[in-house]
């Protein structure tokens, strides 16, 4: 299996149990590298403090770079974070763009982006233009939206990564789950082509 989609894979299972509880964000650590030692990674979150993360044995790196909004097309799997502006609307906040062939998240639940946020995983439909950007529908299996997509929003693709890009002073983005003993652990690191920030 493809690193990226080793990681996509198992960003599913870290949802899953989250997911179905529909009330909070799923777990994620945002933030920017402090440390690597081995599997351990250390990274001090927008907030100001440290987390230490038990990576996986088997830990990938995903590397999220920007591609233009034509890659959002009728038939893609994309995941987007959005400001609700109606009980079916949403105006997006950013736009990732899975490989083809990965469904990961399906649905529509609350994030941790900004305050109010929420989280769009499914098939796009129909896309039109509009002075303003894109406007496109988003199925999912218990539903189905109408996402505004604003012209200069961060839109990525996912893309393999070494670990070598895993350095003290780069942004990252982590699913995480809390393990038996209390620990965070993670699959894999989320980082920003040329060390730019994960968008979600």
């Amino acid at each position: 299996m493809r690193p990226v989609v080793r990681l996509l894979v198992a960003v599913v299972a870290a949802c899953a149990p989250l997911l179905s509880l529909a009330q909070a964000p799923p777990g994620v650590v945002r933030g920017t590298i402090v440390a690597l030692a081995g599997d351990t990674l250390t990274v001090r979150t927008r907030g100001g403090h440290t987390e230490t993360i038990a990576l996986a044995r088997n830990w990938s790196v995903t590397v999220l770079k920007p591609v233009p909004v034509s890659a959002i097309r009728p038939g893609s799997f994309i995941g987007t974070a959005e400001m609700p502006q109606g009980s079916d609307t949403g105006r997006s906040l950013e736009v990732h763009v899975f490989p083809p062939g990965v469904k990961a998240g399906e649905g529509h639940y609350p994030w941790s982006l900004r305050k109010g946020s929420m989280m769009t995983n499914g098939t796009v439909g129909q896309v039109t233009r509009s002075p303003n950007g894109r406007e496109l529908t988003v199925t999912y299996p218990s539903g189905e939206r109408h996402i505004v997509v604003p012209k200069g929003i961060p839109i990525v693709e996912f893309t393999n990564g070494d670990r070598s890009l895993v350095k003290p002073g780069i942004p990252a983005f982590l699913i995480v789950a809390r393990a038996p003993g209390g620990e965070l652990t993670s699959a894999g690191i989320a980082i920003g082509e040329h060390g730019a920030k994960p968008p979600m």
